[in-house]
């Protein structure tokens, strides 16, 4: 009978009950469960099962940097505004849902990528699905899926990330077939789907990145509209770990 019971369990794609039915059910015997108490046990297992497995999923295509997360970065190296701005970002996913963006703005080396990544883990955790790129990559695969005529088709596919992280967007290259990709990127995901970007370049230098005026200000009015907007300042991040290596 135990060996039919695991048979139909496979066939369900119920691999948590197979495990630990026979096991919890001697448990419910010994200690006098009913059968809603052993099926809730297992239904348990199942769900800790199925989450462990997603999460694993999601974490290994996001492409996040697996050292760089909350518990990693060193918050004091914020103002306490920026602080309190990223809890509330890690504890509340509603933001990603809504469609709303994030985006972190300061000189290299302060900690811009690490928070996108933190961010992403946290994400990802909570049953959120994202990815990262490098703003160059992005754009090399969008501007290959042009080339194709399949331009929309390559970003529909990106849909199915609620959270997409652009790193670095100011290196991409300023040439028309770039940056018009990149503008159509950023319209396409305009209410529709969360964007997390990383800037080196305050918002007056983002001409520096689209080829005119008129692209530039649309492109940041669509980013900005529903946006978490964190300025980040003060000395690189990493040449203060460096210097704190040297004197250890």
């Amino acid at each position: 009978m135990s060996d039919t019971v695991a048979l139909l369990l496979k066939e369900l794609k119920l691999p948590a009950f197979v495990r630990h039915y026979q096991s919890l059910w001697d448990r419910a015997i010994e200690q006098g469960w009913s059968h809603t108490d052993y099926l809730a046990a297992l239904c348990e297992y199942e769900l800790s099962d199925r989450y462990q497995r997603r999460t694993y999923k999601w974490l290994r295509e996001a492409g996040l940097a697996t050292h760089k997360t909350f518990a990693t970065l060193e918050n004091n190296a914020l103002i306490k505004a920026q602080q309190t701005t990223l809890a509330k970002l890690q504890q509340d996913t509603d933001w990603a849902h809504r469609a709303d963006n994030v985006l972190l703005i300061g000189p290299s080396g302060t900690g811009k990528t690490h928070i996108a990544n933190a961010l992403g883990h946290q994400l990802v955790e909570q049953g959120v699905r994202c990815k990262l790129f490098p703003a160059i990559a992005l754009v090399q695969l969008l501007q290959q899926a042009k080339r194709d005529l399949d331009l929309m088709t390559a970003m529909t596919r990106l849909d199915k990330y609620r959270v997409l992280i652009i790193d670095d967007i100011g290196y991409v290259k300023k040439t028309d077939a770039e940056t018009h990709v990149l503008f159509e990127f950023i319209a396409h995901r305009y209410e529709s789907g969360s964007l997390i970007v990383t800037a080196n370049q305050p918002f007056s230098e983002w001409d520096q990145i689209f080829p005119d005026s008129i692209m530039t200000v649309a492109a940041i009015d669509r980013l900005i509209h529903h946006a978490t907007i964190i300025e980040l300042e003060g000395e690189s991040y990493r040449k203060q770990q460096h210097v704190k290596q040297a004197k250890s």
